[in-house]
């Protein structure tokens, strides 16, 4: 049995959740998205959430509480965490929050590939994607206040904060970006750019 050295963000969220309370997986996946987890963890396929659980069962973190039977539905596993999954959790946690990780999105690498495509069209997708990102921010911000308004402690917030800051940043950012090439700032030659790329070192 070997315990992996670094958790996933929805091995940590199973950890977790199972801190509180034996869950199935149904269980986990419905407090995963009514505690608004599915914002930093994703959920959106069952199968990912069950690969998880197969790996925290070999890894001996979770194991079987009981198996529910009844007639309304099919039968259900319920987990429990283990001890070693308690202090897995408290330091994959802790490194988490300690140590920011190598990660690679798809958009800075669609940023680096962005010659591939004419002045307009770049232009064009930057604007759908500000489109996006301000619904995105307006939502995170209404939910804040919603969360605020129900006397929630901010510390259960942070990671929303977190992504409405991440969200702020990105959006000014692609505005000055989608502004430069409309007035002028940012242009570029693709004669230069072929140019340098065969020049010698």
């Amino acid at each position: 049995m070997t315990t992996p050295r670094t958790g996933s963000p929805l091995a940590l969220t199973v950890l977790a959740l199972l801190q509180y309370k034996p869950l199935h997986p149904y269980g986990i996946q419905r407090l995963i998205k009514q505690w608004g987890k599915d914002k930093v963890v994703n959920v959106g396929q069952r199968t990912s959430l069950y690969r998880t659980i197969d790996r925290l069962i070999t890894a001996g973190l979770i194991g079987v509480r009981e198996t529910e039977r009844d007639q309304a539905y099919p039968e259900r596993t319920v987990y429990e965490i283990t001890d070693a999954g308690r202090a897995v959790a408290r330091e994959w946690l802790l490194d988490m929050l300690a140590m920011p990780k190598q990660e690679f999105p798809e958009f800075p690498a669609a940023l680096s590939h962005l010659l591939m495509l004419a002045p307009q069209e770049i232009s064009d997708a930057l604007d759908r994607r500000v489109r996006t990102l301000s619904e995105a921010l307006a939502g995170l911000e209404a939910e804040i206040s919603a969360e605020t308004g129900h006397g929630l402690p901010r510390i259960t917030m942070l990671e929303a904060e977190y992504l409405r800051v991440v969200t702020a940043a990105e959006l000014q950012w692609l505005r000055s970006v989608v502004d430069e090439m409309r007035n002028g700032e940012l242009t570029w030659s693709a004669a230069d750019l072929v140019a340098f790329a065969e020049s010698p070192e």
